[in-house]
């Protein structure tokens, strides 16, 4: 009898679990994802992308169904859509599919994937609701960027980092880049912070400390004013905001959610089942278990899949593995950044050579071919 695993999601964590199961060449078993998105969007390297001439459209976006295709074509299904409420007593989610019509999917197995959100609207670090809309943001804020002359970074976590040092890079000799940063270090205070705040020094971004956003206005002119918590006013060509991302996860009930105010992640247990529920697991942003990552979620996808063929087989699930080691890298431009194994810290050079080189983009294709997995 053919066994039915839902993925929720097809980026990095979703598209690795099914590939992961399809592998296996299984022909009781049938993957079927649900996607917003036609495409793979490899948001790591929207810092850069925003760059105009940097990063090509086909470099960071990829179909899924080229991902897919290379298995029989019974074997899965991608359903253009999204999850709109999920009963896990019944075994089944509701989804609002691109082409207008609602469909109740049934399945024995249940992967929540969904990741989660850019808390501001209209910013390309993470996907749109379509790959069209994802697109035009990524493409509009590289015309944005082209034509300030003065540029706001809102937000000193690695994503905000990230984007400066690509600003100072490329601009730092001929535009204002200013970065905010609530606290009195970057990075949540992270070790490599005063080293990260160095480079950025280097490619003439300003660090401002203390400095929460408190609202922001568009003035008839087309410039932003951002007011800061303090009462100080900033005005800019360009404002981009990088905090805050919000797990995708309304369409669970609140039972299986932790009680946190606005970013409610998905409970799970040490297996990453989802606690109180039977046949379903969770992985990536929408869990953030220790916290959001790229390496965590490639662990916790492996550790899922895992767990999923077992609960098929009938046995027990294993304990998920978290990384072998705590890895932060953060780029700092196209040829700087700071970063750290463990407690040691890595040169410079180091993180370039390891992420910010390419930004992770030669993994693309074992995205598309399976090799992830």
């Amino acid at each position: 009898m053919t066994k039915t695993v839902l993925i929720l999601g097809g980026s990095l964590a979703g598209l690795h679990v099914a590939h992961a199961l399809l592998r296996k060449r299984n022909k009781d078993l049938k993957v079927i994802i649900v996607s917003k998105n036609t495409h793979l969007y490899w948001n790591l390297a929207s810092v850069r992308a925003i760059i105009p001439g940097q990063i090509k459209d086909e470099a960071i976006f990829k179909p899924l169904s080229d991902a897919l295709s290379r298995y029989p074509k019974e074997s899965w299904e991608l359903i253009i859509g999204t999850a709109t409420a999920a009963n896990l007593e019944e075994k089944a989610v509701e989804v609002a599919v691109s082409d207008g019509t609602t469909r109740k999917v049934a399945y024995d197995q249940l992967v929540m994937a969904t990741g989660a959100r850019s808390a501001a609207p209209n910013v390309p670090w993470k996907a749109a609701d379509s790959y069209e809309d994802t697109v035009k943001i990524l493409h509009d804020t590289a015309a944005r960027v082209k034509n300030a002359q003065h540029i706001v970074v809102g937000g000193a976590g690695s994503t905000g980092v990230e984007v400066a040092g690509e600003l100072g890079h490329e601009y730092g000799k001929t535009k204002e880049i200013i970065l905010l940063c609530a606290a009195d270090k970057i990075l949540g205070g992270d070790s490599v912070a005063a080293a990260a705040a160095h480079e950025l020094k280097k490619l003439n971004v300003t660090i401002k400390y203390g400095a929460r956003v408190a609202e922001t206005r568009t003035t008839p002119e087309g410039k932003t004013h951002v007011v800061l918590s303090t009462g100080e006013a900033l005005s800019t060509d360009l404002y981009l905001p990088t905090t805050g991302l919000l797990p995708n996860t309304e369409y669970l009930p609140g039972r299986y959610l932790s009680a946190d105010a606005g970013y409610r992640r998905v409970l799970v247990d040490e297996f990453l089942r989802v606690q109180d529920a039977r046949d379903a697991w969770a992985c990536g942003d929408v869990v953030s278990k220790p916290r959001a990552g790229f390496l965590i979620t490639q662990k916790q996808a492996a550790n899922v899949a895992r767990n999923v063929e077992l609960a098929l087989a009938g046995r027990e699930p294993a304990v998920a593995k978290d990384p072998p080691a705590d890895i932060f890298a953060c780029s700092v431009g196209r040829d700087r950044g700071a970063g750290r194994i463990n407690s040691i810290r890595l040169p410079s050079f180091a993180v370039w050579l390891a992420k910010g080189r390419t930004l992770g983009m030669q993994r693309v294709q074992g995205y598309v071919d399976g090799s992830v997995a």
